[in-house]
């Protein structure tokens, strides 16, 4: 007999009930793995993020890779391609989102540390390249990931999931109520 139980089922789902949607749309721009792709969409899923905006040479479904790690999840997430993820991001951010390009620079905070400004635009970029450079200038804010061993990077696929999920947790704290009064969602 197994112990498992769906994760609604559990007391810890609680704090999680009043969250429709997380206010985070995600562009991969020209992501060069399908696999990748579909874990975001898996990612996605779980976190209720709004949207994915696919860009450039990034897969979409139907193909078989994105099929094969999204497990059905490209039928639970929206999602559109948009070409030209500069313009992408242009249409984005006219909707009111912070631009968020998750890369390792100089001006980049700690994703621990940043504050961010709901609705959220989270930008990942090419496994090798990464995020090319008319997108960094375009954006509010560039968070990073701490790295502490040898390496600098993670697979982009597990940057988002990390990402995304502190994303989840930072909005379930302005979700709460204050002391004495109703549950409002922002």
């Amino acid at each position: 007999m197994s112990d498992r139980l769906p994760f609604r089922a559990t007391t810890g789902a609680v704090p999680y009930e009043t969250i429709d949607r997380l206010p985070v749309t995600v562009l991969l721009d020209n992501l060069r793995s399908a696999y990748n792709v579909g874990s975001f969409f898996r990612t996605a899923d779980a976190a209720r993020v709004e949207r994915l905006v696919l860009c450039g040479i990034t897969s979409c479904p139907p193909h078989k890779g994105v099929l094969k790690t999204s497990l059905g999840a490209e039928g639970t997430v929206a999602w559109e391609f948009i070409e030209d993820s500069t313009e992408a991001a242009a249409m984005l951010c006219e909707r009111g989102h912070e631009l968020a390009v998750l890369e390792t620079s100089v001006r980049s905070v700690d994703l621990f540390d940043w504050v961010p400004r709901f609705p959220v635009c989270l930008v990942f970029g090419n496994e090798l390249e990464g995020i090319r450079p008319e997108l960094l200038h375009r954006s509010d804010v560039h968070v990073r990931i701490p790295m502490l061993g040898l390496k600098h990077s993670l697979n982009v696929a597990t940057a988002g999931g990390i990402a995304i999920f502190e994303l989840l947790r930072k909005y379930r704290e302005l979700c709460k109520p204050a002391v004495g009064s109703e549950r409002v969602l922002y």
